[in-house]
């Protein structure tokens, strides 16, 4: 069975940095990011939220776009910050995770063509300084915004609590790997 892939692979007029996709986002954080102004319309952020649980479960994708390896990134984060909200003994309250997410979404972290990026044989590295602050800046928001979200589906029950059906992909590492 094939891994889910992003819709907006066919999005024309789409700008790529380095051969990452820059997506337009539903956001009110300040950033690089084109916005999307219909509230209803889907941006990569939950189509990155539906595909976590299913891609997860897969070793191996297949990249076939710009928006493909930003949900890559999208996916790898998730993890990262599941990891995070999964590490004290006991689950952090809704207000304590938001805090916790928002850090990890704005604390530093590779880009492609950096040593440390887990997956450098998949993206090219940003052609210029300034395609890469610009890029680093765009991941930054995307990865606010993201935590945001993340936190509104972990505590939608009102137990306070974090679901244990988003929390059990904890120990599951999409393709094997880690940002951190």
């Amino acid at each position: 069975m094939p891994a889910y892939h992003s819709t907006f692979n066919d999005a024309l007029d789409v700008r790529q940095v380095g051969n990452m996709a820059i997506l337009p986002i539903k956001t009110k954080i300040r950033g690089p990011s084109p916005s999307i102004t219909d509230p209803n319309e889907v941006d990569i952020i939950d189509e990155t939220l539906d595909l976590f649980r299913a891609n997860s479960l897969f070793r191996n994708f297949e990249i076939k776009g710009g928006a493909d390896r930003l949900l890559i990134v999208l996916i790898l984060f998730i993890s990262d910050c599941l990891a995070k909200l999964s590490a004290p003994r006991t689950p952090p309250s809704q207000i304590e995770a938001t805090k916790q997410l928002n850090t990890l979404a704005v604390d530093n972290f590779p880009l492609p063509g950096d040593v440390t990026f887990p997956l450098n044989s998949h993206y090219a590295a940003p052609g210029s300084r300034p395609d890469s602050d610009y890029l680093r800046q765009y991941l930054t928001q995307v990865r606010q915004e993201l935590a945001a979200r993340l936190v509104e589906r972990l505590y939608a029950d009102g137990t306070g609590k974090p679901s244990k059906w988003w929390m059990s992909f904890t120990k599951r590492r999409f393709m094997n790997r880690a940002t951190n």
